[in-house]
């Protein structure tokens, strides 16, 4: 049975994650979170993990570790996180239903926070 997992990762990211991993002593994943800023409000934060904090969500595929901070769980309930690679950017992506609008550079999303409720459910039934 899958558990409850605030996020998925493409095949992709899972790759990109594993590497950023074996590059670095130490390093057991990345965390995922959101910070203030940006023309739109928002930007994604991805930031090594080498001791991973008991409070974070933590999602798993391929290998791969990623941890989702708490106070970022309502706005990342349901984004697919891929990594490309284009002739203007290469990084992570994230497809985020919660997302209402980015600008044009695309560096930074204003975001809605999902129902507390539905994600309230969905933690309860992922642990059941």
């Amino acid at each position: 049975m899958m558990g409850f997992e605030v996020i998925t990762m493409t095949d992709r990211a899972a790759e990109r994650v594993r590497e950023i991993v074996d590059a670095r002593d130490g390093a057991r994943g990345v965390r995922v979170g959101i910070k203030k800023g940006g023309c739109a409000g928002m930007e994604y934060t991805v930031d090594l993990v080498t001791d991973p904090d008991a409070k974070d969500d933590h999602v798993e595929h391929a290998g791969s570790h990623v941890w989702v901070a708490p106070e970022a769980a309502l706005y990342l309930l349901g984004t697919e996180m891929d990594f490309e690679v284009t002739t203007l950017r290469t990084g992570f992506v994230f497809n985020n239903p919660n997302q209402s609008s980015a600008c044009g550079c695309g560096e930074s999303v204003e975001l809605k926070p999902a129902d507390l409720k539905a994600l309230a459910e969905a933690r309860a039934a992922g642990n059941a």
